[in-house]
């Protein structure tokens, strides 16, 4: 597992745990993506078309959304982050002025002037294992986005009825952080992400011995694993109890970290 805590506005990190290796972030990739499209200027009102996708997805990319219909930029945008509707963060790179390159070079010059010197970015979805970042530099871009009251807003966003005009339809979404519904948490930042070579990956910011922290939370073993580890960093900061770790956890993690020894370098992704 790769770790970062740090208290919320600060980038110095509190705790650390691999944290400057630069691995695979899947869907967390879309705090990017929101602070890219934010920074852009454009109307949220703006009315947005999803059309097909130009070039193949790296994974797959299954979407409800038809094709051709149409959403409000701001709907598009909170669909991507608490739900991470992956064809919604496709479309807003889509639309972006310049077009989906220009938004891949925005989002990786945002990158270099927040100073995320191990990140890169190749799509603004997720869906590539070439998205790489590390914990370190995750906490920078938390930050940066945890300006906008719009990121925090739209990624805790509990649940949302999207509408879609030409044709009209909607659609319910869900987040995909189920720490979101739970006040005692105090979530007011919140991605998470998946990809096989990711595995379980979580950016949060919330209530921890009374501050806003940021927690960062890369590749976790088992779908609950992120929740898991907040929970055990949470209790730390609170009591300071350092709880225990599953013994498959402990597995997992020597032997990813046997893998990148192997690699003999931090920025291969690892099956």
């Amino acid at each position: 597992m790769n770790a970062a805590v740090a208290v919320a506005g600060d980038n110095k990190l509190i705790f650390g745990k691999n944290a400057d290796r630069s691995v695979p972030i899947a869907s967390v990739t879309k705090v990017m993506t929101a602070l890219v499209v934010l920074e852009s200027g454009e109307p949220l009102d703006e009315w947005l078309t999803f059309h097909e996708r130009h070039t193949p997805a790296a994974a797959n990319a299954y979407s409800r959304i038809r094709i051709d219909s149409e959403m409000r930029r701001k709907d598009v945008l909170r669909i991507a982050l608490m739900s991470s509707e992956n064809f919604a963060a496709y479309t807003l790179a889509r639309n972006h002025p310049g077009g989906f390159d220009a938004f891949i070079e925005a989002m990786n010059a945002k990158a270099a002037a927040l100073g995320m010197t191990g990140t890169r970015f190749v799509d603004p979805t997720g869906l590539s294992s070439e998205n790489l970042s590390t914990a370190a530099d995750l906490v920078k871009l938390v930050n940066a986005a945890a300006d906008y009251p719009e990121i925090r807003e739209y990624s805790t966003t509990g649940y949302f009825r999207g509408q879609f005009r030409q044709p009209r339809y909607s659609l319910s979404f869900g987040n995909t952080n189920a720490l979101v519904h739970r006040d005692s948490w105090g979530v007011a930042l919140s991605k998470t992400g998946y990809l096989s070579e990711a595995g379980r990956c979580l950016v949060m910011i919330s209530k921890m011995n009374g501050k806003e922290v940021v927690t960062v939370l890369l590749d976790s073993l088992g779908t609950r694993s992120p929740m898991g580890d907040a929970g055990r960093i949470k209790r730390w900061l609170d009591t300071g109890a350092r709880g225990s770790v599953a013994a498959a956890a402990r597995r997992y993690e020597q032997e990813k970290n046997a893998s990148y020894a192997t690699a003999g370098n931090s920025t291969v992704s690892v099956n």
